[in-house]
């Protein structure tokens, strides 16, 4: 392998820029989301200004930045005034209520199909169980309603259940195995209907597809036949017991990267988190250094470095920064992050009347220019953060390289 350095040390010939922004565009409509589910699970859907102190690192908000100043900054969906005591609250816009309506649709339209994919979830794990807490994790990207937890995992007896350990740990486990579901996504592109209805999970042929930038294209110039070596191998199903693969061995890798392409297939936005990733490295039998794994097969995986937290995507799911098929959820969301950045003339907030009138006119909560942070969403790309991951590929800056596969 070339000599091992850590993500953020790659030029900016080795990012994928396209996919860097794409991570920057939906780390702003994550913040979002984040607030519009807080105040939708309020009982009047209104929240003091304060109270969102205590939310300051789910929605990424260092000092000396003021959560008053970032709810200004997008007033087509949340409004603030302040009561006779001067006390600041913040709510929802019509239009913001109006989208969490239309979530709720989508998601409860979507929702037997999420269950499929949380099955299939739970049919690649070891023991056919999963902590309910590790699952929360993915809520978002799998496209979980806010009620997972308390009532969703139990609308669907017929494939798991919620069983509880003596230690107090609860775990959602599946009820029955669906043969036709223990076909991957690359097997149901290539494969018959036929043959995979009576397909049982074993051994797999199939080569990933892969897309690497114009940057890598030295990639197949010195390893192409290294990495075609390591596409014609045949590899064990992410749905088949892995208990009997020696951790370490090019058969072990590869079915890992199987048990990746798959889980990332299920989600919304074909990109996950990776620390999220590395809690289920014992119930997927995975390697232990994940990252290392990603970034040697880079034209199956990009991992993006902005924020404090990596991220992987699927690389053949997305054409430049677009998903190549957007679900209902990603639709969605582009229209969320359609009404963020809006600019205008900062109006002072109005005390509430006796007579109820607490909410001024939507229009008067805009924020200046001199003070938008999230704008209209130009997104700049620069190094930043350090974590001390790995990176086997990367040696000089003047070309990607692949590393061996062996």
């Amino acid at each position: 392998m070339t000599s091992s350095k850590r993500v953020q040390d790659r030029s900016k010939k080795k990012r994928v820029h396209d996919l860097e922004v794409t991570t920057e565009k939906w780390k702003i409509a994550s913040k979002i989301i984040y607030l519009m589910e807080l105040l939708k699970q309020e009982p009047e859907m209104v929240i003091a200004v304060r109270s969102l102190e205590h939310h300051r690192r789910q929605i990424n908000l260092p000092k000396p930045h003021r959560v008053s100043d970032f709810l200004r900054k997008t007033p087509n969906l949340f409004e603030l005034y302040k009561d006779q005591k001067g006390v600041l609250w913040c709510g929802m816009t019509s239009k913001a209520e109006n989208l969490m309506e239309q979530q709720q649709r989508v998601i409860e339209e979507h929702a037997d199909k999420v269950a499929e994919h949380v099955t299939r979830f739970l049919m690649m794990s070891l023991d056919k169980r999963l902590p309910l807490e590790k699952i929360a994790h993915f809520r978002r990207d799998f496209g979980l309603p806010l009620d997972f937890r308390v009532h969703w995992v139990h609308m669907y007896p017929q494939h798991f259940r919620v069983v509880k350990a003596l230690d107090g740990v609860e775990f959602l486990e599946l009820v029955s195995w669906n043969p036709d579901w223990a076909i991957t996504e690359l097997e149901k592109k290539v494969v018959t209907e036929k043959t995979a209805t009576t397909n049982t999970p074993g051994m797999l042929s199939i080569p990933f597809p892969l897309k690497f930038p114009a940057n890598y294209k030295r990639v197949y110039r010195y390893y192409g036949e290294k990495i075609q070596h390591f596409q014609e191998m045949s590899y064990l199903s992410p749905y088949a017991d892995a208990r009997g693969l020696k951790a370490g061995s090019l058969e072990f890798d590869k079915r890992a990267v199987a048990v990746m392409h798959e889980l990332l297939s299920f989600t919304i936005e074909k990109r996950l988190v990776t620390d999220h990733l590395t809690h289920f490295r014992w119930e997927l039998v995975m390697p232990q250094k994940l990252m290392r794994l990603l970034l040697k097969h880079c034209g199956i995986f990009y991992v993006s470095e902005r924020g404090k937290r990596f991220s992987v995507f699927l690389t053949e799911a997305y054409e430049g920064s677009e998903l190549i098929e957007k679900c209902p959820l990603v639709l969605w969301k582009e229209k969320v992050l359609g009404l963020v950045g809006y600019r205008g003339r900062k109006k002072k907030f109005e005390v509430c009347s006796d007579d109820g009138s607490d909410v001024e006119d939507h229009d008067g909560l805009v924020c200046d220019q001199r003070d938008s942070e999230v704008g209209d969403l130009h997104v700049q790309i620069e190094p930043r953060g350090t974590l001390d991951y790995e990176d086997p590929l990367l040696g000089d800056d003047s070309e990607m390289d692949v590393g061996e596969i062996t």
